[in-house]
Formats: C-alpha cells, structure tokens, sequence
C-alpha cells in the first residue's frame, strides 16, 4: 500500500514538475516572440534651429488711381558694353587689268563688268561698321554703251545709311570703259554694307553651260484665278559650236581667290561646310 502510495506521489510530482516545465517554456517563447515582432525604436534627430531676420517688408507698387513718380522707381545699375563692334574696311576698287578683262568679257550679260561695277561703288562707300546702319541695297542699273550710268532705280534696302552712301558713290564714280557688247547693259546688283559679308571675285569656269532653271511651285495659287498647274521654265538652249569656241576663249583663268569667295557665299547662304559642286 506504501509502495503504491510512494509510487503515486511521485506520479504527481513528475506530472507537477512537467506543467511547470512546458508553462516556463510557453512564458519564454511568448517573450522571445514579443521581442521580436516589436517595431524597432525609431533613431532621434537633431533639431536644426532657425533664426528670422527682422527686415522691413518690401517696397509695393503704387496703387493704379495713384500717379507714378520717379522717386518709387527702384535704382538700376549702369550697364557698360565692352564689345568692339566688328569693322570691315571697303575693298580696294579695281585695277586697270581687271577692268581691261571686264571689257571684253560678253559672257552671262558681261559677268566681269557687273562685278567690278558694284566693286568700284563698294570701294567708295568707306568702312562698314557693326550696328543698326549696316545692311544691303539692291538696285536696277542701266549702263549706256560709253558706260555713263542712264539709270538707277532701288529695288529694296534694308539700311538708310547703305543706300545714301552707295547712291553718292555711284554719282562720284569715276568715267567707266565702254560696255563690252557696245550695247547698253541691264542689270541688278545688291551692295552689302557689312563688317560680315564682302563680294568676292566671281568664277567663270561653268559660264559656258546652260544656266540650270529656278525652281517654281507649280501649283502656286493666288486664291482668286483659275487654278492652272504651271509648266516649268524652258532650259537654255546650249551653244553652238562657234559660240561655244568663242565663249571658251573669254574664259580666264580660275584663282584661288574666287574659289574661296565661291566657297563663303556658299556656307553664308547654307549655313553648312558642305560646299557641294
């Protein structure tokens, strides 16, 4: 009976000792579980302090019913321009070899006259400066066979002071040779009066060929007559083989000079190193 007692007791004991076992263990695991789902603290940051400058409110604009003075105006700081303006000095005007050449040259509605016409008035009108007073002139020109000037008419001009000097360098020009088909010689011309654009010599060596047709939107329309597609321009005919002998044998010959000018009015006009020949 003792034995059986004992033997219960100790039942008890282990079965005590074991609910005690698994409740500590429970209690542990809930802490470890707690602890670590817990979010985690939140570092402190520094407080950064700022100090408002006492400064007296800005100055308004007056009220529109009341009138302006000069005193409200804010004061403004003189501005000083350090650039130089760009110069271009006039061109020399032309020798008597480049006027012996002009002469004779009938080509393209006497090409070489043409040029060193509006080179003699370029020469004449003084040094271009850079501003408002630089710009172009074109004009309608008629010389007579003695090469006195019949004409001269301004078909549009982009500075007073461009035209002024080019009209009073062309009625103190000096006596002109003779056209060179003795006929009288029509043509236009424009003048550039700019530190940035000059007139080179010209090139003769496609003088000889067709000159190629300008191009025309065949359907341009006015908006009030009929609507017709235009044909475009016939093409030159090509010379003949005496003409062309002839036109072969007033050709000079090419200089470096005209083909670097060839080659500024190209990029001037296109904006690109791409000359294209």
């Amino acid at each position: 009976m003792l034995s059986r007692l004992l033997s219960g007791q100790q039942r008890l004991i282990f079965l005590t000792l074991a609910i005690a076992l698994h409740v500590a263990l429970a209690i542990g695991a809930g802490r470890y579980v707690f602890t670590f789902r817990q979010a985690p603290k939140t570092p402190e940051l520094d407080a950064e302090v700022f100090f408002i400058k006492d400064e007296p409110p800005p100055q308004l604009a007056p009220p529109l019913n009341q009138p302006f003075s000069p005193q409200d105006a804010a004061p403004v700081k003189a501005v000083t321009a350090d650039k130089v303006p760009a110069t271009m000095a006039a061109p020399a005007a032309p020798s008597a070899e480049e006027w012996a050449f002009a002469t004779k040259y009938t080509n393209k509605n006497s090409k070489g006259y043409r040029h060193s016409w509006g080179q003699q008035v370029r020469s004449m009108m003084g040094t271009a400066v850079e501003g408002p007073d630089q710009g172009e002139v074109r004009f309608r020109i008629e010389i007579a066979p003695n090469g006195t000037l019949a004409q001269l008419d301004t078909l549009w001009s982009t500075s007073a002071l461009a035209e002024k000097l080019a009209r009073k360098a062309i009625q103190n020009m000096p006596a002109l040779p003779p056209t060179p088909t003795g006929k009288p010689l029509i043509f236009e011309k424009t003048i550039s009066f700019s530190p940035f654009a000059s007139d080179g010599p010209p090139t003769y060596k496609d003088d000889c060929l067709p000159d190629t047709p300008a191009f025309k939107n065949p359907f341009a329309w006015d908006g009030k007559s009929e609507q017709v597609k235009a044909q475009p321009a016939p093409t030159e005919p090509k010379l003949d083989a005496q003409a062309m002998e002839e036109c072969l044998r007033q050709l000079p010959k090419d200089t470096l000079e005209a083909e670097m000018a060839r080659d500024q009015r190209i990029m001037d006009q296109w904006g690109s190193s791409k000359t294209g020949r």
